[in-house]
């Protein structure tokens, strides 16, 4: 065959990550690049992950008793203000809207960088009492956050993503919500991606413009470095202050509410690419795989080859497997490269002393391992399989961040620490002078505060430590 493998046209995963990374988006169509600096133009096998994405969380949300709705995505410049910290944290990111029709606009509108701002204006007209509360609602939608420096997936200036915003009586609960939403990231994460994370609350510095706190996920890359893949956060009563969000309680006494917000976005794409990605491009979790199975006919013009196959296709089908059978004139070789660069978990081999033994071959994408399978029940196989799969592949990526978590008490320790590709765990003695010494010193930031505080002194300035973080480099 005179087209060379997919492993032959994708940088080394070792030697130039980025590259590999790049290469490896576009060649299996993931994505292209807009004719905007900065955008990305999903394409439909990159799209079918983020609707595979949506449709696990959208039924977590549900399951809570969120509801999905859909705000404007033109926001008037005098709601972004309102918030101090808010439209300071935004400033530098906001497009802005200042002529349409052909004539200058009165206001100008803000491109949505977030949606806190709108929502919380029409939640004040619809909160009048404490029976109205808790509103809990998620919109899935586009935002814009004009950004320098892009990258498909990663950071680009317009994606996808899912934002929920939520208003309760009283603080307790909605921190309570807050928790309990990262609690929901943490187990999606797991479960459908296959991906270990570190959760746990933000820095001062790192916190959402305008929240009172701010909790993160984060997940370790191949290359070591950290990739935030989700938050939430507890705005208290800022938000609710600023856009007049009251309610009459129970005691007759008009109060604000407190509100949460959280979200995620397509950037889970990018992190599954770099947490489970090898040298032959993708490795996709199961549980969101656009395709789940690929059969590939051996000798398909032998009788009974092609019918065999497209009734294993029908079976698989109807128990629930994402299935395609692939019949084009390639050479089984070419299909095997390419399957394997877009990541399908399993591939199933199916010839004539196949057939003749009653039988078929399944090969992981995971492992590169074979083994066979008989072709009857086959389909309770593949489905077992599956599950399999998944459960490898978030053990081997926890593995790999268990091994690569290491400890520092001195800043070159630190330093040696994540120029070695690791997450750092260190002690802090609370002061931002010393939180930013250590991203002068080493380019790494604090991801997320550990749970228990277990270092006895600061790894800057050596003063006791109020806290035990988590020191990454980081995309």
């Amino acid at each position: 065959m005179a087209k060379e493998t997919y492993v032959e046209q994708i940088a080394d995963i070792e030697t130039d990550f980025p590259q590999w990374y790049t290469d490896v988006v576009l060649k299996t169509k993931l994505v292209d690049y807009g004719p905007v600096k900065g955008t990305m133009v999903i394409r439909p096998y990159g799209y079918a992950i983020w609707e595979n994405i949506r449709r696990e969380l959208d039924a977590r949300f549900q399951a809570l008793g969120i509801q999905n709705a859909y705000f404007p995505l033109l926001i008037p410049m005098s709601f972004m203000t309102k918030e101090a910290e808010h439209v300071e944290g935004f400033a530098p990111e906001v497009a802005v809207v200042t002529h349409a029709g052909g004539e200058k606009l009165a206001e100008p509108l803000c491109i949505r960088p977030t949606s806190e701002t709108i929502i919380g204006s029409m939640y004040s007209k619809w909160i009048q009492s404490y029976r109205d509360l808790p509103v809990r609602m998620n919109q899935w939608a586009n935002v814009m956050r004009w950004e320098k420096t892009t990258r498909p997936f990663l950071r680009t200036s317009e994606f996808l993503w899912q934002e929920g915003h939520t208003v309760h009586a009283t603080a307790e609960e909605a921190m309570r919500a807050t928790l309990q939403m990262m609690d929901v990231y943490e187990e999606f994460a797991k479960t459908c991606l296959a991906m270990p994370v570190l959760t746990g609350r933000k820095t001062e510095k790192e916190k959402f413009a305008g929240a009172e706190a701010t909790f993160g996920m984060e997940a370790m890359m191949h290359d070591g470095k950290s990739l935030q893949a989700g938050t939430t956060h507890y705005l208290g009563q800022n938000f609710a202050k600023a856009f007049d969000i009251k309610f009459l309680d129970s005691d007759g006494v008009q109060k604000y509410g407190y509100t949460t917000s959280f979200g995620v976005s397509t950037r889970l794409i990018g992190a599954i690419i770099m947490t489970h990605g090898d040298a032959r491009g993708l490795v996709l979790p199961p549980v969101v795989a656009p395709v789940q199975a690929v059969i590939v006919p051996i000798a398909a013009k032998k009788e009974g080859v092609a019918e065999a196959c497209r009734a294993l296709k029908e079976r698989l089908a109807a128990r629930g497997v994402r299935v395609v059978l692939d019949d084009s004139e390639n050479s089984p070789g070419w299909k095997f490269n390419e399957w394997e660069m877009k990541g399908v978990p399993v591939r199933i081999e199916l010839g004539p002393r196949d057939l003749q033994a009653g039988k078929c071959l399944l090969a992981r994408r995971d492992t590169l391992e074979k083994s066979e399978c008989a072709l009857d029940g086959a389909e309770d196989a593949v489905a077992s399989l599956l599950d399999e799969i998944s459960r490898t592949m978030y053990e081997r990526a926890a593995a790999r961040m268990d091994r690569r978590t290491v400890t520092a008490d001195s800043l070159d320790a630190l330093l040696k620490g994540v120029e070695g590709g690791n997450f750092v765990r260190a002690g802090w003695c609370g002061c931002r002078a010393c939180e930013d010494k250590v991203k002068e010193f080493a380019q790494a930031t604090a991801r997320v505060f550990e749970r228990e505080n277990t270092a006895e002194t600061c790894v800057v300035c050596g003063k006791a430590a109020t806290a035990t973080v988590i020191f990454a480099r980081a995309y």
